[in-house]
């Protein structure tokens, strides 16, 4: 039998006391450019959206419409971390940092995040627990990963029109197979991640770099 999320992590928090619960997923670990994006959401369980899932399970129509919901009646914040900070920092460190600026920048401090993956961001300030699977399992979480989703997406389409030929606009920066030729004919933008191999190969192959 297939699950949907639901509220029973909020509810078990909530009955600790935990009155305040945020739901964080980050989407864009995957691409080789753009930025790395999180969303933190806290729901009212009186206006919980009917059909939130994971956003990868969703239409392209039906998250847009869920986004829009979300946005109306809930606490939510969406943040990045930018190309270069995904280059000092890696991706994973990347992550958690969008993570917890979507966190501090709710208009009010959540008492309780859940974490979507396996692990806490160390600056997170609040107390927290991670849910693998987790946009499959609350529906805060998959909240979050929605609006995550179609805040990256659009990112990536404003960043198509400035720099034509990768074909973001569709595949969202990720290692699609257009994307790794246009890589090998039009060379590297500013806002691909040169940490990561695709991208670290072609430049130490001394390809042009497009400005």
């Amino acid at each position: 039998m297939i699950q949907n999320p639901d509220y029973s992590f909020e509810q078990a928090a909530q009955a600790r006391g935990l009155l305040r619960i945020a739901g964080v997923d980050e989407v864009g670990r995957g691409p080789l450019c753009g930025p790395v994006t999180a969303a933190a959401v806290v729901l009212d369980p009186a206006r919980i959206p009917a059909g939130l899932n994971d956003s990868k399970k969703l239409s392209a129509k039906r998250r847009a419409e869920l986004a829009a919901e979300i946005m109306q009646v809930a606490d939510f914040c969406v943040a990045h971390a930018s190309v270069a900070e995904i280059d000092a920092l890696n991706i994973l460190q990347a992550s958690h940092l969008a993570m917890c600026r979507a966190v501090a920048g709710l208009r009010t401090p959540p008492d309780h995040v859940l974490v979507d993956g396996n692990r806490l961001p160390r600056d997170l300030g609040v107390s927290a627990e991670a849910l693998v699977k987790g946009d499959a399992r609350s529906v805060s979480i998959s909240a979050a990963s929605i609006l995550a989703k179609e805040a990256r997406d659009a990112l990536m389409v404003d960043l198509a029109q400035q720099y034509p030929g990768y074909g973001w606009e569709k595949n969202a920066g990720y290692p699609t197979k257009d994307h790794l030729e246009a890589l090998l004919n039009l060379g590297v933008t500013p806002v691909h991640r040169r940490s990561f191999k695709p991208v670290h190969n072609i430049l130490c192959q001394g390809k042009s770099v497009s400005s």
